[in-house]
């Protein structure tokens, strides 16, 4: 019989970290070892060039146990290589983690505490974020956009080090929508969450994977994949725009039969329409951003493509034997009888107490 699932997985997705990892390993395995449970570590190459993945597999042959290596063919981004990791850790808490070091390892003791006192989701507030001004600018207009458009209620949408309970990540697992905001996800799907407040680093070595157009692209995923409001909003401008044309129109008109021909007005004419051009043009691109979503749900490709995973023999038992429990559940302890119809008790309606 398999041994016992761990009581914490750690989710890390890793994309050409091979400056960074030396160092993640040394505080991770520290900071996990002084809480003194059961865990694991689940990393998720997302098809790094550079030399991750021979540091992955030195680290897995180090301490395998503790630790194991998911390793996809290609890039697939950074939410889809954490979907696999929530899938691949057997953790009753799972906290999820970037490798670059700027959220300290250490902090996920503070985490697995709240988790352990019911709590079902813990967001994170980075406290002094030590990235560039525009991120911080850019994030902080997109929470207020978020909050103001979407059911979602989280203070740092941008800090990945989160935790959740396994009910959650159940969740989860069983979404199978292609473009995913995996904390607003948990945040709708959580019964207890809560927020707290994390320290942030500098990123330790290497470069950012994530550039102004990755961020946008992220934020419209949120956007889109939470609310229709822009689509709303674009048509409640639509109708207004059209309202305030046929206005133009009849003062022209008027104008034209009290002051006649006119020659003049003819760039504000040009103006006008350009405005006109480019809101049409940003309508179309929206509604495009959204048939874009269906157009990839409908195809109905894997999320990711794994090509090994490097486990122990325990861990890889144990994967076997939860997952042939749920295709083939245990027969019940006392034989089941069936009730005559009559001798049934009369269903109630409403929910039991």
């Amino acid at each position: 019989m398999a041994p016992s699932a761990p009581k914490l997985s750690v989710v890390i997705p890793v994309y050409n970290e091979e400056a960074v990892l030396p160092a993640l390993f040394q505080r991770l395995y520290a900071a996990l070892d002084a809480l003194e449970v059961d865990y694991e570590c689940v990393f998720v190459n997302d098809g790094s060039k550079d030399r991750s993945v021979a540091l992955l597999r030195q680290q897995f042959e180090r301490r395998p146990r503790e630790t194991r290596v998911v390793l996809f063919h290609a890039n697939f981004g950074q939410h889809s290589a954490i979907m696999a990791g929530l899938a691949y850790a057997r953790g009753s808490f799972i906290v999820t983690l970037d490798a670059d070091l700027q959220n300290p390892p250490e902090e996920i003791g503070k985490i697995l505490g709240k988790l352990e006192q019911g709590f079902d989701y813990v967001g994170t507030i980075r406290l002094k974020r030590q990235d560039l001004w525009w991120r911080r600018s850019l994030s902080k207009l997109m929470n207020q956009i978020r909050e103001r458009i979407t059911p979602v209620r989280i203070t740092d949408q941008g800090c990945m080090m989160r935790g959740y309970a396994r009910s959650v990540v159940e969740a989860l697992n069983q979404t199978r929508e292609v473009n995913t905001f995996i904390p607003a996800l948990a945040y709708l799907y959580a019964m207890n969450p809560i927020e707290v407040e994390i320290a942030h680093e500098e990123r330790h070595a290497g470069e950012s994977k994530y550039s102004l157009y990755s961020l946008i692209r992220l934020n419209f995923d949120l956007v889109t994949g939470f609310s229709v409001v822009p689509l709303q909003l674009f048509s409640m401008v639509g109708m207004a725009v059209s309202a305030l044309s046929a206005l133009l129109v009849l003062v022209l008109l008027v104008r034209r039969l009290v002051v006649g021909p006119e020659a003049e007005g003819l760039f504000t004419l040009f103006g006008i329409a350009f405005f006109f051009i480019g809101l049409a043009l940003f309508g179309i691109g929206l509604l495009g951003e959204y048939v874009g979503r269906i157009y990839a749900q409908v195809r109905e490709r894997p999320r990711y493509v794994v090509e090994a995973v490097l486990e122990s023999d325990a861990a890889a038992e144990d994967d076997t034997e939860r997952a042939e429990q749920e295709r083939y559940p245990s027969a019940p302890e006392e034989p089941f009888a069936l009730t005559p119809p009559a001798a049934r008790a009369p269903r109630t309606a409403g929910r039991e107490s």
